[in-house]
């Protein structure tokens, strides 16, 4: 039985438990590689240190400071004596404040990284050479990153894309939405601050014009992406069991001509409909023309036209991909299954509704909950046919009917330069989304059954 003092060290016990090359690696990294004999490493590691230690005192400190007041000077005319003219005075810029404060936060979680990964693998030569066995040169780790840690080699690219492409922007985002960056706070001129919950409760009350375009756009987001989503599911399911039953024809050219469809960038598709289905598109002037009706129809220009407008232009642009995918999982329910039903006297009503559909919806559940979010950030469907249009007064700053909140989001920092509120719809649109899709996924089948369908 090993002793417990040879056990394998945490991060609290390779402090406690070792000897004051062990502690002081906690404040010098790469110390305990230096000591271990793996110099390049451990002065790699103290370069890492000394260049963080060099910009926080540069830079660094000041920049995590003015996150706390996001700038003090505004910018403004001062009257210069000596030429006897007024001149712009530069003053601070907030949004440069709050970008350089957030990278500073990124740099230094990525330096806490390297710094508990400095401790662990200083540990790790630690214990190798008191052990007697073969500490690790430069070289060998460089290999083995080649060869038994090649998915570290790999990972790295991608975190480091991740960090700076998505984490920082994501900060930056989430950050702005506690402060007042909307039209009447642009930097340099005007600076914003920090305001807290405010843009929250603003939303989310009852009594303010913003929460009264909310609310109803939050509702026509829910009621979107559930007739979105599933009268494309069940669309697309009811047209592969027809292709797919054994009295059709020439199979392969029905889905050719549905996946054609798909071939269409679906923004083309939508701004081309959108055209056709306008006051003086070609489906009102032929409707006229043939005397189905004197005036033109409001697709796009009535609040329940054009919902039920959008909601069938979608129908017709998302069936072809539930079309393609059911009829994969039609292919592989076991023939046997059927056999017996029908030897009971089971109607093909009764098999559906027992086997097809079961069968299906275990299978494509993960894809219904996936699509269903995607459906409530359904940028182009709605931004392409109708704008959101048709737009009301009573709605915040260009809101309109058919605006879903990525679409109102996307108008609030295009239009009128509100940022602040942007940010914090984005915001409620992760939780909702991220708590449904949670909550969804732990509760199906497919996931509670993951040995396989019964």
């Amino acid at each position: 039985m090993k002793n417990p003092l040879e056990r394998k060290r945490n991060f609290i016990t390779i402090f406690t438990k070792g000897g004051l090359p062990s502690k002081l690696s906690y404040l010098i990294m790469g110390l305990m590689h230096l000591v271990s004999g793996q110099v390049i490493k451990g002065c790699l590691f103290l370069a890492v240190e000394i260049a963080y230690i060099a910009y926080m005192v540069t830079s660094g400190i000041d920049r995590i400071r003015n996150l706390i007041t996001l700038g003090d000077n505004v910018q403004g005319m001062v009257f210069n004596e000596a030429v006897g003219i007024y001149e712009v005075q530069q003053g601070d810029n907030s949004m440069l404040i709050l970008l350089f404060g957030v990278v500073t936060l990124v740099i230094s979680l990525a330096f806490i990284a390297m710094w508990l990964v400095s401790i662990f693998s200083g540990e790790d030569a630690r214990s190798r050479k008191a052990a007697g066995k073969h500490v690790r040169t430069f070289a060998e780790d460089i290999r083995s990153l080649l060869n038994d840690k090649v998915h570290l080699a790999f990972l790295a690219i991608p975190v480091a894309g991740l960090s700076i492409f998505t984490l920082t922007p994501l900060i930056y985002m989430i950050l702005m939405a506690f402060t007042n960056y909307d039209s009447e706070h642009q930097p340099p001129g005007n600076l914003f601050d920090w305001v807290g919950l405010e843009n929250f409760r603003t939303l989310l009350s009852t009594s303010d014009r913003l929460s009264a375009t909310f609310w109803p756009v939050l509702g026509w987001t829910f009621i979107w992406g559930i007739f979105a989503t599933f009268s494309c599911y069940f669309g697309g399911m009811f047209l592969a069991i027809v292709i797919n039953s054994k009295g059709i024809k020439y199979k392969k050219f029905w889905r050719t001509i549905f996946v054609t469809i798909m071939a269409i960038p679906s923004f083309i598709s939508l701004k081309v409909v959108g055209t056709m289905l306008g006051e003086r598109g070609i489906i009102n002037v032929l409707l006229q023309q043939w005397g189905f009706t004197d005036h033109a129809l409001p697709f796009l220009t009535n609040t329940d036209w054009a919902r039920v407008t959008v909601i069938i232009v979608n129908f017709w642009i998302g069936v072809p991909v539930t079309m393609l995918m059911v009829s994969g999982i039609l292919m592989n329910i076991p023939g046997e299954l059927y056999e017996s039903a029908k030897i009971d006297g089971a109607s093909p009503f009764k098999m559906f509704t027992k086997i097809t559909f079961p069968y299906m919806w275990f299978i494509t559940t993960p894809y219904v909950i996936s699509n269903l979010i995607g459906n409530f950030n359904n940028f182009n469907a709605i931004y392409f046919l109708t704008g959101g249009a048709p737009n009301s007064l009573d709605y915040f700053k260009g809101a309109g009917k058919t605006d879903l909140l990525v679409t109102w989001l996307y108008k609030l920092t295009k239009d009128s330069n509100d940022y602040n509120l942007a940010a914090s719809i984005g915001i409620i649109i992760f939780v909702i989304s991220a708590t449904f899709t949670l909550i969804t996924f732990q509760r199906s089948k497919a996931v509670k059954n993951e040995e396989g369908f019964q």
